[in-house]
């Protein structure tokens, strides 16, 4: 992100003190007085070069990654309305007087791809939609599906994709998260965007804090760019003040990014365990004792327990020809197929787009919803496969607050908890990001030494910045750097990388220093 010095006033104490006129000023600029070094007993002169040395060296070294991270996610952020583009055939059908069952539909793929076994199916979100029925194959990779695409007016087949995760990523999607997350590298390439998350938030706070630190003659000036400017001082004014804009974004960002990242997505699922707020399942287990009918239900949302009958269940009698004629049999030898299990789910009360999960050994429907669009719908329920009981029931409005608010964080990083606009959100937060990261590596060159003839950048502060701070607020600051990076693990270890190289090139200058 942020590279250079927010300086304050035209302060010149982080860079070669140079008298050769910069070529960007113009000529009948008179030159600005450096502003004197604030007085030690201020708290924020004392942390000033701290923060500074801090943001250079952060935003020097993690500005790469951030700029891969950035990229990738402009890029997905507007995945989701090119999938519709380009995946069109498969996601609409025309429209027909009248759906066929669903137990018909999952017959069709079954058809098409003998080779594969079904496990979930997604009813179409709106008219015009096409039914997704996931299947896994032999050669399925991990978390993916093959995805066939039913036409629900007359169960033809109109195509079939590889499907990724929950959201349901098809293939242009699926490489842009997987490049954004790992780099096509696997497991060993999330070290990336998760050194990346851990550190924006740092880069981003910093930047901030340097930029407020500035005087100025007005609030507006934070979050305006100065006029009449030229050369390094208006990049500066461009880099402060959209970085004064995006900062709460960024910072959002960084942390729901951390939330799944591999080893502080970890600790934090580890704290939330421990307070009781681990995102609960629902409970799909069936009663071996009673040949199927679903035992106790006990779940982590609380279930029927004893199965009393749903209102309605008349109704169900109506379709009693399909039981027993598709789907996975249950326990007993009995199924009432998909179309019942969907019918008992509405029943309890799951209206809008669903997922049905297919039963297996010893479990039944599972029948949830997938609305992650706000106001969110994502209650789910288990249904048993010989009678059509209700097992358990998980509404979303019960889950633990944290778990509410990691699932919020995550579907908004996604682009999925306001539709549209949030996907446009994210696409201009990356955007401003891509321009912070140029404007901030800008800075750093155009305050290079100007009379040095060979290739050369801009300095960073001089060492011993932490020796100006207070004791006082030295030792809360280190207990708060080590609690952190202990929290953040990637983020720790490198500040210790960057402290030691910091060391190393201090202990070999002095030597130079003392040769000369």
């Amino acid at each position: 992100m942020a590279i250079d010095d927010p300086a304050q006033g035209t302060d010149t104490s982080d860079r070669t003190p140079d008298t050769t006129p910069d070529p960007s000023t113009p000529a009948t600029s008179a030159p600005t007085p450096p502003t004197p070094d604030p007085a030690p007993a201020s708290l924020w002169g004392a942390l000033r070069p701290l923060v500074l040395r801090l943001h250079f060296y952060a935003g020097l070294l993690i500005a790469p990654l951030l700029l891969v991270a950035a990229t990738t996610g402009f890029l997905y952020s507007l995945s989701y309305q090119a999938e519709k583009v380009i995946y069109r055939h498969e996601l609409r059908a025309p429209v027909g007087d009248r759906t066929v069952p669903l137990s018909d539909q999952l017959d069709a793929a079954r058809a098409a791809h003998p080779e594969g076994t079904v496990t979930s199916v997604r009813l179409p979100s709106e008219e015009g939609a096409t039914t997704r029925v996931l299947m896994s194959t032999p050669d399925s990779e991990e978390s993916k599906s093959l995805a066939v695409f039913v036409d629900p007016y007359t169960a033809e087949v109109r195509g079939d994709l590889v499907s990724y995760g929950s959201s349901g990523a098809l293939p242009v999607r699926t490489w842009l998260s997987e490049v954004h997350r790992h780099l096509q590298l696997g497991e060993p390439g999330r070290v990336y965007s998760e050194l990346a998350a851990s550190w924006l938030w740092v880069v981003a706070l910093g930047g901030l804090l340097l930029w407020t630190g500035r005087k100025r003659a007005s609030k507006r000036a934070l979050v305006v760019p100065e006029r009449g400017t030229t050369g390094r001082r208006r990049t500066l004014s461009l880099h402060g003040s959209l970085g004064t804009l995006a900062v709460t974004g960024l910072v959002l960002l960084s942390a729901t990014g951390l939330t799944w990242s591999a080893y502080a997505g970890g600790n934090i699922t580890a704290i939330k365990d421990q307070l009781g707020s681990a995102t609960p399942v629902v409970s799909a287990t069936l009663d071996s004792g009673t040949g199927g009918a679903g035992g106790t239900g006990a779940g982590t949302g609380g279930g029927h327990e004893g199965h009393e009958s749903m209102p309605g269940m008349d109704d169900m009698e109506d379709m009693e020809g399909m039981e027993g004629t598709h789907g996975t049999h249950g326990q007993g030898g009995t199924d009432i197929g998909v179309d019942l299990a969907v019918v008992a789910a509405r029943q309890a009360g799951l209206d809008g787009p669903i997922a049905v999960t297919l039963p297996t050994e010893g479990n039944g429907y599972v029948v949830a919803q997938i609305d992650n669009q706000f106001p969110v719908r994502l209650d789910s329920v288990s249904v048993d496969p010989a009678d059509g009981m209700i097992l358990d029931e998980l509404r979303f409005a019960d889950y633990p607050v944290l778990a509410q608010l990691t699932r919020i964080g995550i579907d908004a990083h996604m682009g999925l908890f306001l539709g549209l606009p949030n996907q446009l959100l994210l696409a201009a937060l990356a955007l401003a990001l891509i321009l912070l990261i140029v404007w901030g590596y800008r800075m750093w060159w155009l305050r290079r030494p100007t009379k040095e003839r060979r290739l050369s950048a801009g300095r960073p502060l001089p060492r011993g910045a932490w020796r100006k701070v207070p004791l006082r607020v030295l030792l809360p600051l280190g207990v708060a750097a080590a609690l952190t990076g202990w929290f953040l693990p990637l983020l720790g270890i490198s500040l210790l990388v960057f402290l030691a190289l910091d060391g190393v090139l201090g202990l070999r200058a002095r030597a130079r220093a003392a040769r000369t």
